[in-house]
């Protein structure tokens, strides 16, 4: 491949390159930071939602803790003064378990840790006496509360929502729970699976010590998540919205949010890999939105791109054949409808004129015998050239001046120089338009006069002999010249035999006592 070739861009496609890449540039850095604003957007509006979505349900939970509790605390009213009666407790029990779901079981405990009552009748536990410390731990608080999770007599995974009972003189008598059933359907999972989202989004609960009570994955109940720093967060009473990385190394959008009433947190989180999964199919909308306009664009670019190049791109042009007939006019005739162009149009324009002035003057001085402002020999031998290619007629007249070794041996050549100079100013005052006058060499000269007989041709020859004849001249005084005089007809003869006679015509002048015109016969 020819890179030389690549880089030799012309303005039209150069400007069209630049607009290109600027446009794109532009489109890209553009869709770039379309996608990031809508990405911040997206992951700021999803914590938004998750951080709001996990403060109602906290709320929700903990209106629903409030009203278990406040049964059990009616039904610790009710069985203060019948802690003796077996049947009145028993009835309570089933009461309390079957009116609402709140609870999976309730029993009610003595002040001694033994089960006096429990509902439903299936569990078994009636008469046991509790003994692991985290059975005990309603017993041990005498004060409304909400356990931590624990295995309870019947086997079963709970955590408990009790009450104490108390005399009205405050003797303390024992308790009643209701217990949640925290791997079987529960008040929990009834509250929170209503408001489960459909689009990836979960939530999960922890209790006080980071431990599972609630999690869509019922296998993962129980399971203490303590280290994460939302969990941590929420743990410590805090509400708010964080990007994680979880267990299994799925980056998440979490809300978080404490349920007060138990020491509870609630977190609602949602990948980010779903919360993004829109983004690029919106990207690919825009695109498609913006893309005829982007082709009309590009189209308008290019056709200006054109527009503004055409002035330079003719001026490039013409400047490559500026050796050819009529380029200035060409250039001239080209519409620099702009600054630079009109400025480069006047640059080529001016420096053409001085590039042919120049030249005109180059070929005027390789034609020009510098002293006198006549044709040298060079010019001499085109005149004639000229002459005999176009056939025309022209006389001849070849002369020199007399004795002009003896000037220049006798004063010196600045004074023949002079003397030179003088002639040749008189030459030109004989001669007419159209005359071309010559120094063919030394003190030689010739007079080219085109479409002229002999007869008049022979009036100038005297006359210019004449006058020089009677022309002082400093330092020397008086100086003739002697003329040689013959005429081309055009014919085939040719106007260098014409030439060569004039020469003998001259020689026979001087031959015959110089000062004198001789004529050579045509």
């Amino acid at each position: 491949m020819n890179f030389s070739c690549l880089l030799k861009l012309d303005l039209r496609r150069l400007i069209l390159f630049l607009a290109v890449i600027s446009v794109l540039v532009t489109l890209a850095n553009g869709f770039y930071a379309s996608y990031e604003v809508q990405r911040a957007l997206l992951i700021r509006d999803s914590l938004a939602a998750n951080r709001a979505y996990a403060a109602k349900l906290a709320e929700t939970t903990d209106i629903v803790l409030k009203a278990a509790q406040d049964q059990l605390a009616y039904s610790a009213d009710l069985l203060r003064d019948k802690m003796d009666d077996e049947q009145a407790l028993m009835a309570e029990a089933r009461r309390l378990h079957q009116q609402t779901d709140s609870f999976n079981s309730v029993v009610v405990v003595g002040a001694n840790a033994v089960i006096l009552a429990a509902s439903p009748d299936t569990l078994g536990v009636k008469g046991l006496r509790l003994s692991s410390p985290n059975a005990l731990q309603s017993l041990n608080a005498k004060r409304p509360l909400v356990t931590d999770p624990f295995v309870s007599p019947s086997g079963n995974y709970i955590l408990a929502i009790s009450h104490p009972v108390f005399t009205a003189d405050g003797n303390y008598l024992g308790y009643i729970s209701g217990s949640i059933y925290l791997r079987e359907r529960n008040i929990l999972a009834n509250v929170l699976e209503r408001h489960f989202h459909q689009d990836g989004s979960h939530l999960y609960v922890v209790d006080r010590n980071g431990t599972l009570i609630y999690h869509p994955e019922a296998e993962r109940v129980g399971e203490n998540i303590t280290g994460n720093p939302v969990i941590e967060a929420v743990l410590d009473g805090r509400l708010g919205a964080e990007t994680l990385r979880n267990s299994k190394g799925v980056d998440m959008l979490a809300g978080f949010a404490p349920v007060t009433r138990a020491g509870w947190g609630v977190v609602a989180q949602r990948p980010r890999a779903d919360t993004l999964a829109g983004l690029d199919g919106l990207m690919l909308e825009v695109f498609m939105r913006i893309l005829p306009l982007g082709l009309l664009t590009l189209s308008a670019i290019w056709l200006s791109a054109l527009f503004i190049s055409r002035p330079l791109w003719q001026l490039a042009q013409s400047a490559r054949v500026m050796d050819q007939p009529g380029a200035l006019g060409r250039i001239s005739a080209i519409r620099s409808w702009y600054f630079e162009a009109s400025r480069l149009k006047r640059a080529i324009l001016k420096g053409a004129g001085l590039m042919n002035d120049r030249i005109s003057q180059l070929h005027t001085d390789s034609h020009t015998d510098a002293p006198t402002g006549l044709l040298n020999r060079r010019g001499l031998e085109q005149a004639l050239e000229s002459l005999q290619l176009a056939g025309r007629p022209v006389a001849l007249i070849t002369l020199d001046i007399d004795h002009f070794k003896q000037v220049n041996d006798r004063f010196g050549h600045d004074v023949g120089d002079q003397a030179i100079g003088l002639l040749a100013q008189l030459m030109k005052s004989q001669a007419r338009k159209g005359d071309l006058l010559c120094r063919s060499g030394g003190e030689e000269f010739l007079l080219l006069l085109p479409d002229t007989e002999l007869a008049p041709a022979l009036e100038v020859a005297e006359r210019l002999r004449r006058q020089v004849a009677g022309q002082p001249v400093p330092v020397v005084g008086r100086m003739t010249i002697s003329l040689g005089l013959a005429r081309w007809a055009g014919d085939a003869g040719g106007i260098r035999q014409a030439l060569k006679r004039s020469d003998e015509a001259l020689y026979r002048a001087k031959a015959a006592g110089r000062n004198r015109t001789e004529c050579a016969p045509e």
